[in-house]
């Protein structure tokens, strides 16, 4: 890795080699210098999971609020009824109602919003937006705890920036773990977090090296792969869990 001695930023050429693997705090530091926009980049995780995703015990489906939020504001719909829907309004919910949300979704194959939270008395009714809610993964689920008498505490966590970590149907995640203007030790933070969360979250069944392949990258940079031995080494430190 060439860094020039007046601290000036050197081509992409130079500073990222495609054949290496790097260190989480390596490839983020290098991320961080590269001018690649003029627009404040995300930072996202891209990692090959060894699951099955064929398999139903084997689906990744958490959400989680890393230590250091990024910021981004979230059009949040709470379908409730009874004392639920004061709580929701109070709370800071974008949309709140019941049967008539659902026929508004239905009617108009609306999505203008990006949670949807959720009474478990009305899931039988919410069943049927499978069709539009399902494929942009807007669907209230009690694992990602969008299906919750607790709307309070729903909406306090999907302001905060919570984020959710799903595989795909190739067993791949991507999330993004902070902003490129995010101090280095924030990133770190964030991205150490959510890795963890990801590893306490293995399926009993996967068996094997659960965390096959990982990248970094941000939204107009190269991405990074990253030496799985160095980030284990580097998540001991971080807490002093062996993964």
């Amino acid at each position: 890795m060439k860094i020039s001695k007046n601290k000036k930023i050197v081509t992409e050429d130079e500073r990222v080699d495609k054949n290496k693997y790097y260190s989480p705090s390596e490839a983020v530091e290098i991320i961080k210098s590269l001018k690649t926009s003029k627009f404040d980049e995300t930072i996202d995780l891209s990692i090959q999971l060894g699951i099955d995703p064929k398999k139903n015990d084997q689906q990744i489906k958490i959400a989680t609020v890393p230590p250091n939020p990024l910021g981004k504001k979230t059009k949040i719909l709470v379908i409730c009824n009874g004392e639920h829907t004061k709580k929701a309004e109070e709370s800071g919910a974008d949309f709140v109602g019941a049967e008539d949300i659902i026929e508004k979704i239905i009617a108009e194959k609306w999505t203008g919003f990006d949670v949807v939270i959720a009474i478990p008395e009305l899931m039988p009714k919410i069943a049927k937006l499978g069709q539009v809610l399902g494929p942009k993964g807007l669907m209230p689920s009690p694992k990602m705890g969008t299906v919750t008498n607790n709307v309070e505490k729903a909406i306090k966590d999907a302001k905060a920036g919570r984020v959710e970590i799903k595989n795909d149907k190739l067993g791949l995640v991507n999330f993004p773990c902070g902003k490129k203007s995010f101090e280095f030790a924030k990133i770190m933070d964030n991205l150490y977090f959510l890795v963890q969360s990801l590893n306490k979250s293995k399926p009993a069944s996967s068996k094997g090296n659960y965390l096959k392949k990982v990248s970094v990258s941000s939204t107009m940079g190269p991405g990074f792969k990253i030496d799985i031995s160095l980030l284990k080494e580097e998540l001991k430190k971080y807490d002093g869990v062996v993964v």
